[in-house]
């Protein structure tokens, strides 16, 4: 089995396939950064589906069994069901995800459940429709996202979904979410992590996901839950169970790193591979894509890169590190 350096193997890939959004989230694509004159990448330097696929089907044959579609909002791309028919196609891959905002699910969800996609994670983060339309930057009604949700469900799709809690803005409401959404599906909170580089990210803005479950529990703190052992190792959800079949997971990455577990690479939507979501640079495969590069010689590449893979910056965090490091966007590589 392909592992790092930190005897971590190769086991997911999240392929982004635009930098384009639909929404202006506060903590990935601020509207005073990602404004109307902001230049997204050109049409040709996309990744095409059928380069996303080989790209794909190789990192398959180095051990990777889950793929997760991202944007950006990969629902923005064109055709998107014909890129997960590739991709659910490909011999070896046992789950093919999707991460989105919901939006454009009404109209999607059924030709991308016909296609193969098995599962989608749906970002919300308030149900108040004035805290969710200052967090999504653009004055969206959460009943959007909640109608993208319901189609899903519709279409047979799984589903889980996000809600990124930062202190001051939507830590107030978390409790009223999950009451109202856990019958829906899994919610998972995740604290608000400096990724990206125009996000304003600082501690005092975290609520520490032991806080988000003594919230979630009411009168009966963080004692209503009870932990749920992990399906797999690299699970990132830290699963709990109210004892009536409903589940709350949580995603720590400030307070309870799990890098040592992290059997994740990333793809951005122009052919960088990336080795963590914190990475400041990464390795360029458009190039050999497009120059003519067989598959044994991406596969050596996509193995030599993996195999010297040391990161772990979760564990590495502080203040100082995260206002001084550039890293990539968000919305290049996705969550």
């Amino acid at each position: 089995m392909l592992a790092d350096q930190l005897g971590r193997p190769l086991r997911d890939l999240r392929l982004s396939v635009t930098d384009r959004c639909n929404l202006r989230c506060t903590y990935c694509m601020p509207a005073e950064v990602f404004g109307p004159d902001y230049a997204f990448l050109p049409r040709t330097e996309l990744l095409s589906f059928e380069e996303i696929e080989r790209v794909a089907r190789v990192f398959v044959t180095l051990g990777v069994q889950k793929l997760r579609v991202t944007g950006g909002e990969p629902t923005l791309r064109r055709d998107l069901p014909d890129l997960i028919g590739r991709l659910a196609g490909i011999a070896g891959v046992q789950d093919v995800a999707m991460t989105t905002n919901g939006l454009l699910l009404p109209r999607l969800a059924g030709d991308l459940k016909a296609a193969g996609l098995r599962r989608v994670t749906v970002s919300i983060d308030s149900l108040d429709p004035e805290i969710f339309g200052r967090m999504n930057g653009l004055g969206t009604h959460p009943q959007r996202v909640l109608d993208g949700i319901e189609a899903a469900l519709q279409a047979g799709l799984g589903v889980k979904i996000n809600t990124v809690v930062q202190r001051g803005v939507n830590d107030a409401g978390l409790r009223d979410l999950w009451l109202a959404l856990r019958a829906l599906a899994p919610v998972r909170f995740i604290e608000f992590m400096d990724v990206g580089n125009h996000n304003g990210w600082n501690m005092a803005s975290v609520v520490p996901s032991r806080e988000v479950l003594a919230r979630l529990g009411g009168e009966a703190g963080a004692g209503l839950f009870r932990p749920v052992n992990p399906e797999y190792r690299g699970e990132v959800a830290a699963r709990h169970t109210d004892g009536q079949g409903h589940e709350v997971g949580l995603i720590s990455s400030v307070t309870a790193p799990f890098c040592g577990d992290c059997s994740r690479a990333r793809v951005s939507a122009v052919g960088v591979l990336y080795t963590c979501l914190f990475a400041s640079d990464g390795t360029d495969l458009r190039a050999l894509l497009r120059g003519g590069g067989s598959d044994e010689a991406l596969r050596g590449l996509l193995a030599e890169v993996w195999k010297m893979r040391r990161d772990r910056y979760s564990e590495e965090r502080g203040e100082t590190t995260a206002a001084m490091r550039a890293k990539v966007e968000m919305s290049h590589i996705g969550g």
